[in-house]
């Protein structure tokens, strides 16, 4: 195989990866992950990529060895060091400034292994805190399903070589050193809990301000991955925040977390989610019973919005066109295929009015407005007259959370 022919089958390769399992690889470095990829092939005495990615469709077990490979350490202290240190800095302190000053600060670390994370998130808290308000405030909560890593974590005992990624004034202040071991404090440790837990079949941990779980999730089919995310939406308060492995992405779960940044795998939970939204997550979590309801209320909810008399239409943030009742169709020859179309496309975006600019209005001061006795020509060459109301649309009614605009059209009598 030519080199141009096997960097293009790598490619794809990796393309599949990120695909089949939302695991970006495109970031590692080529030379070294084509040495990982090659070593797991050569266990299943394969020699090449398009071979390999056939595979992996038919055996996707397969899937699980790989990523042990190429990851090759599972867990660390701190590792991926610039994003815990993002998360320092940034995401934590966002944390407790919602919070009371008093109040208890529940952190989940999922697929915990041996325990380093869940560590490395106590002394993160512990360093801001201070070491009386992390006694009294705080509580971990580490799971994983391997109970052999789980009997590790919980006697937190590392070896010099596992604690090398570990600052030396950290392992100064936080762990004991006997021998050829390092212990991590035990007044500490009375704020970290272990426990065996499936993401898959048990319930989540709840009320949380931080869940950590980190390349755990590329182990699962795109399936399993959403109902988890759907449970970590349900666990995490709304102020929390999610923090993944390097590379791991969400791009298809945007209705359930937002990234805080986009140079870390760190995203924050969307408060609240719409109806339809939630409908898509019950439906993954498997409450077929929560999602029937949800449904017929969205057909209700759908139902009187497309039978009211007036014309009404909603544009988002964006000026993208979002909805349009039976209505404002009709008089605007709006069909499905305008929905998600920029307003300035559309004839509607001058008739009966220049409405562009009106949106704008409504983004930038967040209230209500009227205009009336609007003329509204009509094909027979005769007009009518509308008073034509821009509404925000505010979540939770805060104009800190103005998503949509509404438009809405009522004929009036012609004026004196």
């Amino acid at each position: 195989m030519n080199s141009n022919h096997e960097d293009r089958s790598f490619e794809a390769l990796l393309d599949y990866l990120r695909r089949a399992r939302g695991f970006d690889f495109t970031g590692y470095k080529r030379s070294s992950l084509k040495r990982r990829v090659a070593k797991r092939m050569n266990s299943v005495n394969i020699d090449n990529f398009v071979d390999y990615l056939d595979y992996l469709e038919v055996y996707p077990e397969e899937f699980f060895p790989l990523f042990n490979t190429i990851l090759i350490n599972v867990t660390a202290f701190f590792r991926d060091k610039a994003s815990w240190e993002y998360l320092r800095h940034h995401t934590i302190p966002r944390i407790l400034d919602r919070k009371l000053l008093e109040e208890t600060i529940r952190v989940w670390s999922a697929g915990c292994a041996s325990g380093q994370e869940a560590y490395t998130i106590a002394m993160i808290l512990a360093e801001t805190l201070g070491l009386q308000q992390f006694r009294q405030r705080v509580k971990i909560y580490a799971t994983d399903v391997d109970q052999e890593a789980l009997n590790q974590a919980r006697h937190a005992s590392y070896s010099s070589d596992q604690m090398e990624s570990l600052p030396e004034e950290l392992q100064l202040r936080y762990f004991e050193q006997f021998g050829d071991q390092y212990i991590f404090r035990t007044d500490l440790r009375r704020s970290v809990i272990f426990g065996c837990h499936d993401l898959v079949q048990d319930a989540p941990i709840s009320r949380l301000d931080l869940l950590i779980c980190r390349n755990t999730l590329m182990y699962f089919n795109a399936e399993t991955q959403a109902r988890i995310l759907s449970r970590f939406h349900f666990a995490l308060n709304d102020i929390g925040a999610l923090f993944l492995g390097k590379a791991e992405m969400l791009l298809t779960h945007a209705n359930l977390f937002s990234p805080l940044t986009l140079q870390h795998p760190i995203f924050s939970r969307v408060p609240k989610i719409n109806l339809r939204d939630r409908i898509l997550v019950l439906a993954g979590s498997g409450d077929q019973e929560a999602s029937n309801s949800l449904a017929s209320n969205l057909r209700l909810q759908e139902t009187a919005f497309n039978t009211t008399p007036e014309a009404q239409v909603v544009i988002d943030f964006n000026g993208n066109l979002l909805m349009a009742n039976f209505v404002a169709r009709s008089m605007f020859g709006i069909s499905s295929v305008d929905l998600g179309k920029p307003l300035q496309d559309l004839e509607l975006s001058y008739r009966p009015l220049e409405l562009r600019s009106r949106i704008e209005q409504i983004y930038s001061e967040g209230s209500s407005f009227v205009i009336k006795d609007v003329s509204y020509p009509l094909a027979e060459g005769s007009s009518k007259y509308l008073d034509v109301m821009f509404i925000p649309l505010q979540e939770n009614g805060s104009p800190d959370n103005l998503r949509q605009g509404a438009i809405v059209m009522m004929e009036v009598m012609e004026p004196n």
